[in-house]
């Protein structure tokens, strides 16, 4: 009989709720520093969150995002059912419907018709099985990841270097370093927690240096900023190692015994990499390229971390390489305090990595090689074994508008938003004769085109193992009873391939069962030759299972007796050049640039349900260089339209002078259920590497003009809307016991006061102004309010934000404050804490506090994640000046 609803997964006893206060040990559900988690569940679905102080990865630390993950576990939302259409549908009936139109569409058509689209959200065991299914039975490699737009050309410059995907870093090596060089990381705001382990390290002495174009506010705090031109790092890090050659700090003991070096390597490694030229290329200063030059070739340990401004590029797999060449030919590498560090966006990222998650390799770290491929589908005992890479993201979701694939499966991710030239890929999806989406939310932007609707576990009721970034390995437990219906991604996959007819094969009845194969195949045939392996691990029961420590397979240092898995034994230098960087083009004079927020993550799917998370950064932002923003008409605070070759949305401008002129920033976070703005994923080209596959939305030809609008206003709702608002500028904004909508526009505002829910109105009306204000009162409390106006000023939101929840209707409410003289706490500096710019500005001038550890002391801002400190110091700084 085909497993049903009622016989969930339930013998593992972290799959119960938690009885009283117990604390259960689990892992971050956010990026991929992997930090441990101590969790108290308190009620049916509420959590005390604390760091884990016996996790490696964090040592009882947390982020802002992390912080806060009792915010987010609530029901709301929720895709609770499965859905077929718009029609609630049973499992078996909904798994059956999956199952028979895959089947039909590859009899059909073949298995290059079907796809897999995943992502690093996945626990290992989920990615393990959607793989096995759609490479060893389905018989295509047609299964990619969203973490091919993160971290892919990580992998394959890895794989070019080491001969296998392999990190030779680990968080220990932050307290040995006394260089830090961070490359295209904004690490202070993106991996905070590993942040502050470096600016532990930098107060006892080690040097930082951040190159990024933006002055952003890890790079306030560095030793030493290089706003290189964007694209230019392959030149900047060939010029390095050349200088380094040149001052005798290549290491030719190290090149000789343990890396193969091409034979022309230097000759063509001297061509145009001299100090002046790369300075020209670079377009910053030769004295700061030399002092950075110089402190690299004088530091022996020292470590380069680099993230998205290094992969997320068409030249990201050589970017990579120049990193790796530089540490390789000066021996930094494989000793305590010298590496070079891929620090990776997504929680499981590089558990995917491990299995198999990317289309263009295979499970357990092996390529696509016969004996690979005979290899694993003697293993698996597979029917059909995929012969050849499949489809990366970008082109997958091309060959989905081509007609070339029928039906595609889209687990835990919205590539609807978050793919490049994103306008394209909805007319794929749009078209795709059958489409799935497994998700924990009921209304995503790409599952308003599925068929079918699968509700999948979140975080807080899955269990499985993530890999953090330096390959330690932990488990991630379950919190809470399964909701309604929903149910892991691995059984919902294990399902569908029964149904297609490998019952045999897919017989797991818990994550533990899959967890015992990946560590088998991991060692099975393996002699050495690949690193990647558990030994051990999967000699354990269930309980030991359950029990599991974080732990880390390659040791602390892979390469530290100099042998890598190649047929030699030696890591590879790889030539790389760089690339002519093109001049700007009349009709998109700007460069474009994305990235994240501190307090959000990806498509907010689970920050934006934390009121708390929301205030940092309210509404997505275009940070533009104030020079350009007088040259081309733009207010600081007003609303433009930017513009790419591929899409536009429009932005709430920000000037800012740590932008390069001529370049501008916008957030990755907005979708459609949350902003009529801020859609970045329309903006950049669907231009890959053409080695990873890995898009580059970190330099798009762009352009930008002023927006005007006749009326600005705020909605404030105890309940959530239905539909964005109509108008030009709506952005949701969460908020403790409602909803606030920032609104702009010129047409009526009728339709947006037809939006106010029922009850008793108090107005106030200022014609000259053109200022409305709007309260609704349901059971003598505010139910509603909106303030509008077309000249004059809109009141502070905390306090009409704190109305929502208050017993009764003060009488100034359409003032929009209180009784009295209240001191306005200004925007939000630190999340953790909810301390506002005004306020530490008054304690800074009150009490006379000198430094951010003083901050900290009389406020505790910063004391928590510190993500905040860099601003902390700035503010700082301003008032020093100020006073003087």
């Amino acid at each position: 009989m085909p497993r049903t609803v009622e016989d969930r997964p339930g013998d593992d006893p972290t799959r119960r709720p938690p009885e009283g206060e117990r604390a259960i040990r689990t892992t971050c559900a956010y990026c991929g520093v992997g930090c441990g988690i101590s969790a108290t569940v308190t009620g049916e679905r509420t959590v005390d969150i604390a760091g884990d102080p016996d996790h490696p990865a964090n040592r009882g630390k947390l982020c802002s995002k992390g912080t806060h993950l009792g915010e987010t576990v609530g029901l709301e939302g929720r895709l609770l059912h499965p859905m077929i259409g718009n029609k609630r549908a049973s499992w078996d009936k909904a798994l059956d419907l999956v199952a028979k139109r895959f089947k039909e569409v590859i009899a059909r058509h073949g298995p290059n018709s079907v796809a897999f689209y995943v992502s690093g959200q996945l626990l290992t065991e989920d990615y393990y099985v959607a793989n096995k299914l759609m490479k060893g039975f389905i018989g295509t490699a047609n299964i990619d990841t969203n973490s091919r737009l993160c971290m892919s050309s990580a992998v394959a410059g890895h794989m070019r270097a080491f001969g296998e995907d392999v990190v030779p870093a680990t968080y220990a090596d932050l307290d040995a370093a006394d260089l830090f060089i961070l490359v295209g990381s904004n690490t202070a705001w993106c991996h905070p927690v590993v942040y502050q382990r470096i600016r532990a390290r930098c107060e006892a002495g080690a040097k930082l240096v951040v190159i990024d174009p933006r002055r952003t506010e890890t790079a306030e705090e560095a030793d030493l900023h290089l706003a290189i031109r964007p694209g230019s790092d392959v030149a900047l890090m060939n010029g390095l190692l050349q200088y380094s050659r040149e001052a005798g700090a290549i290491d030719e003991a190290y090149l000789a015994a343990h890396v193969a070096v091409p034979e022309d390597f230097w000759d063509r490694l001297g061509e145009g990499n001299d100090l002046w030229s790369v300075a020209r290329i670079c377009d910053v200063a030769a004295a700061d390229l030399r002092h950075f030059y110089d402190l690299f070739a004088a530091t022996p340990r020292a470590v380069t971390l680099f993230s998205q401004g290094i992969n997320q590029s068409t030249a990201g797999t050589d970017q990579v390489n120049a990193i790796l060449n530089l540490h390789l030919a000066t021996g930094r590498i494989g000793k305590p305090g010298a590496a070079p560090f891929s620090i990776t966006g997504q929680p499981n990222a590089m558990g995917g990595r491990e299995v198999g998650g990317l289309a263009s390799t295979l499970a357990a770290h092996m390529d696509f090689g016969q004996e690979n491929r005979a290899r694993v589908q003697r293993f698996w005992a597979a029917p059909t074994m995929a012969e050849k890479p499949g489809l990366k993201a970008v082109d997958m979701f091309r060959a989905i508008g081509e007609g070339r694939i029928r039906a595609l499966w889209v687990m835990a991710t919205n590539p609807a938003v978050s793919m490049p030239d994103a306008g394209r890929v909805r007319e794929a999806l749009a078209a795709c004769p059958f489409v799935v989406v497994s998700d924990v939310m009921e209304k995503t932007d790409t599952g308003a085109f599925a068929h079918v609707r699968l509700p999948a576990a979140a975080w807080g009721e899955k269990d499985g193992t993530v890999t953090g970034s330096d390959r330690t390995i932990s488990r991630q437990r379950a919190l809470f009873a399964l909701p309604g219906e929903a149910m892991p991604d691995w059984w919902i996959v294990k399902e569908v391939a029964r149904r297609m007819g490998w019952k045999n094969a897919f017989t797991y009845d818990r994550p533990a069962d899959i967890w015992r194969e990946h560590c088998r195949l991991s060692n099975y045939d393996n002699d050495g030759a690949r690193i990647f392996s558990l030994p051990g691990a999967a000699l354990g029961g269930n309980g030991a299972y359950d029990a599991m420590e974080p732990f880390r397979w390659g040791g602390d240092h892979p390469f530290a007796e100099g042998r890598f898995p190649t047929e030699d034994g030696r890591a590879r230098l790889v030539p790389v050049a760089q690339r002519p960087l093109p001049e700007p083009l009349a009709k998109w004079p700007l460069t474009l640039n994305t990235g994240r927020y501190r307090d959000q993550w990806h498509t907010m799917t689970r920050t934006g349900l934390a009121p708390k998370l929301a205030r940092h950064r309210e509404e997505p932002l275009v940070e533009v260089h104030p020079d350009d923003g007088t040259r081309l008409g733009l207010t600081d605070g007003g609303l433009a339209h930017v513009e790419t070759p591929q899409g536009d949305s429009l932005y709430r401008v920000a000037f800012h002078d740590g932008q390069r002129p001529g370049e501008i920033f916008v957030p990755i976070h907005w979708t459609d259920r949350t902003s009529s703005g801020g859609r970045t994923g329309l903006l950049p080209r669907p231009l890959v590497d053409p080695l990873s596959g890995q898009p580059g939305f970190k330099r798009t030809p762009a352009a930008i003009a002023p927006v005007q609008t006749r009326w600005r206003a705020f909605l404030l709702l105890a309940r959530e809307l239905a539909t964005t608002p109509r108008c030009l500028w709506a952005t949701r904004v969460a908020v403790p016991a409602g909803v606030l909508w920032e609104l702009a526009g010129n047409g009526d505002l009728k339709a947006i006061e037809a939006l106010l829910p029922k009850g008793e109105h108090i107005e106030a009306h200022d014609a000259a102004r053109g200022t409305r204000r709007i309260a609704i009162v349901a059971n003598g409390r505010l139910a509603g309010a909106l303030f509008a106006t077309e000249t004059g000023n809109l009141p502070p939101r905390d306090w009409l934000i704190a109305q929502l929840a208050a017993p009764e209707i003060a009488p100034t409410l359409l003032a929009g404050r209180a009784p009295g003289v209240q001191a306005d706490r200004g925007p939000i500096v630190c999340v953790c804490f909810d301390i506002g710019l005004r306020t530490i500005v008054a304690a800074i001038r009150d009490q006379n506090l000198a430094d951010v550890a003083a901050i900290g002391a009389a406020l505790g801002a910063g004391t928590n994640c510190g993500s905040c400190r860099p601003a902390l110091a700035r503010i700082l700084t301003e008032e020093t000046s100020n006073a003087a």
